[in-house]
């Protein structure tokens, strides 16, 4: 038993021998330090670091080492963006790394993130792993929200990761720009030398404390990193960062090594301007305290291409690699479903635009999740294009079927610069009353731009059997119906990954009005599948555990009827309904 438990303590003691480190209970004020970064090329240069104090509990079970830096660089430039993971020694000894500083400091003061904490990022077991926030899920599709709070001078906070937007328009960052800053991420337009890189890995052996990396979210014509850098190597270990990125747990997210073209002094925050230069490895941790990753290691990505087709037969193509995570891909999706029509159309004024395509899975025998639908208005036309493709794979992703991991997406877009809509405007029936086995004949009229009118007509035979009483005739767009027949299915847990397809593809098109005939007799549904009109013994048990999570879902009309209106290339908004009474 001793035996083993010396062999244990050596083999732990061993994972971190190569890196020599000063702890943090030996940590003195007035004590000094070197640090390191590139400011430059690929130059490391040092930097002079005197200990003030250690701030205890700073975070939950966290402390920070407060220091002063100087040295021409920094006291030009401040505690600059970038900078986060820069290691500081001590005697020779990793203590921590640049991590955390003030808005708007006089002083290069900043926050140390002890090397004890960060080495953790490495080291969890599956039980310790945390929980992914579904909170960013929410807040990366929804349209983007003022900013809630300025920046607070007389706090310390992580220091800003920079990230730079290659091929991405400027109306695409500043209207993503509040929900990046919210993730503590500042984005850079056109910082960068873009996403195309050398397939093959670089050498494991040049990366060094230090150097700048960048973990690149999106890569090709369109391309988004974010830049950091390098506190520790151990062997394939990397350790970076000094805060999260994301803080989004267990990752898979490729990184490259980068080069400093320079740096830009800057009233509120100075940051660095990189270049990417080649694949090092993934990152696959990212912590409160750190970012975790392995060199050598190929992180799975998803191709993206994103076809738009404008007038006079335009064609604009974007093919890019993009990370693949529940959170991340959508989003990134998102942005550049947004910039390719706003880079290649008219955005402002009337537009339509029609959006097909597939995202195809690892698992073959699990059908595409296909796009096809079109979005027209005066207004936010691609907000609410881009917001369809993503919202459709934030749900797929966030699935949790192994069978639901991404193989590919494909996105065409065809763009028309005037608007498209038409507005139900009448709902008309044939006669007043009607007897059960009779056929009825139901008009929608629909009305456009310019006095344009369309008018529609259906054929619904009455059932046999349908008890005396009014029916209800709706005419509706297709978010009405779509939230009136799967809102109920938001609630019950898909029971497998062709259900989940099956659901998105099954959504009614934007190009069609659907006539809903009904009564206002309840339905219920149960495990996903509807109970229209159970006898009432029934209806009043399944009332009373409406309630239960997944089990049963709200009461509503009984419907009899469904019928779909083609209205061609327009879109249809709006929503009518009239009563027609049964008689026996």
């Amino acid at each position: 038993m001793a035996c083993r438990f010396w062999f244990l303590t050596i083999l732990a003691s061993s994972l971190f021998a190569e890196i020599p480190i000063f702890p943090l209970k030996d940590v003195r004020p007035g004590q000094h330090g070197i640090g390191k970064t590139i400011f430059t090329g690929n130059r490391i240069d040092d930097f002079d670091v005197e200990v003030l104090g250690v701030l205890e509990n700073l975070g939950p079970k966290q402390s920070v080492i407060l220091a002063r830096l100087s040295g021409r660089q920094v006291e030009e430039s401040g505690v600059m963006q970038g900078m986060s993971g820069s290691p500081v020694y001590i005697d020779g000894k990793l203590v921590g790394a640049v991590a955390l500083a003030f808005s708007f400091a006089k002083e290069p003061i900043a926050g140390i993130r002890p090397i004890e904490e960060m080495l953790r990022a490495g080291g969890q077991t599956e039980k310790q792993l945390e929980a992914r926030p579904a909170a960013l899920f929410r807040q990366t599709l929804l349209p983007p929200a003022p900013e809630q709070e300025a920046t607070r001078p007389d706090r310390m906070t992580p220091i800003a990761t920079p990230v730079s937007f290659s091929g991405f328009s400027d109306r695409t960052l500043d209207y993503f720009a509040p929900q990046l800053r919210r993730l503590g991420l500042e984005p850079r337009q056109g910082l960068s030398s873009g996403g195309h890189l050398p397939p093959a890995m670089g050498s494991p052996a040049t990366l060094r404390p230090g150097d700048m990396i960048t973990v690149q979210l999106l890569s090709g014509d369109l391309s988004v990193g974010a830049d950091g850098t390098v506190t520790a190597v151990d062997g394939n270990r990397v350790y970076a960062f000094g805060h999260q990125f994301l803080s989004v747990g267990r990752t898979e997210l490729p990184f490259a090594r980068a080069d400093v073209i320079t740096v830009l002094p800057n009233l509120q925050s100075s940051f660095k301007i990189s270049s990417a230069r080649e694949w090092m490895g993934a990152i696959t941790q990212d912590r409160s305290t750190a970012i975790y990753g392995e060199l050598g290691r190929h992180a799975a990505t998803i191709p993206l291409a994103i076809d738009v087709s404008g007038g006079q037969g335009s064609l604009s193509r974007y093919r890019m690699q993009m990370v693949s995570d529940q959170i991340l891909s959508p989003f990134l999706v998102q942005m550049a479903v947004f910039s390719a029509i706003e880079t290649t159309e008219r955005t402002f004024g009337a537009g339509t635009f029609v959006i097909r395509g597939e995202a195809t899975f690892d698992n073959r025998t699990v059908a595409p999740l296909k796009f096809d639908n079109t979005y027209s208005g005066d207004f936010s036309v691609p907000q609410q294009a881009s917001m369809g493709v993503a919202s459709s794979l934030a749900y797929v992703m966030a699935a949790g079927f192994e069978a639901l991991r991404l193989r590919d997406v494909s996105i065409r877009i065809d763009a028309v610069e005037q608007k498209r809509t038409l507005e139900i405007d009448q709902v008309a029936a044939s006669r007043h009353y009607v007897r059960p086995g009779e056929p009825l004949d139901i008009s929608v009229t629909l009305s456009g731009p310019n006095g344009m009118e369309v008018v529609r007509t259906v054929r619904y035979r009455v059932p046999v059997g349908v008890a005396a009483g009014m029916l209800q005739v709706t005419a509706a767009d297709a978010l009405t119906t779509n939230l009136l027949e799967y809102g109920q299915a938001i609630g019950v847990t898909p029971k497998s990954a062709g259900q989940v397809v099956l659901l998105l593809n099954d959504l009614r098109p934007n190009t069609k009005a659907f006539v809903r005939v009904w009564t206002t007799d309840a339905a219920y549904t149960v495990q996903g599948a509807d109970l229209p009109d159970p006898p009432p013994s029934l209806g009043l048990i399944l009332a009373r555990t409406q309630a239960a999570p997944g089990t049963v879902a709200m009461a509503r009309g009984s419907e009899l009827a469904d019928l779909a209106i083609d209205a061609g290339p327009y879109v249809v908004t709006g929503s009518k309904t009239i009563q027609v009474e049964v008689k026996e």
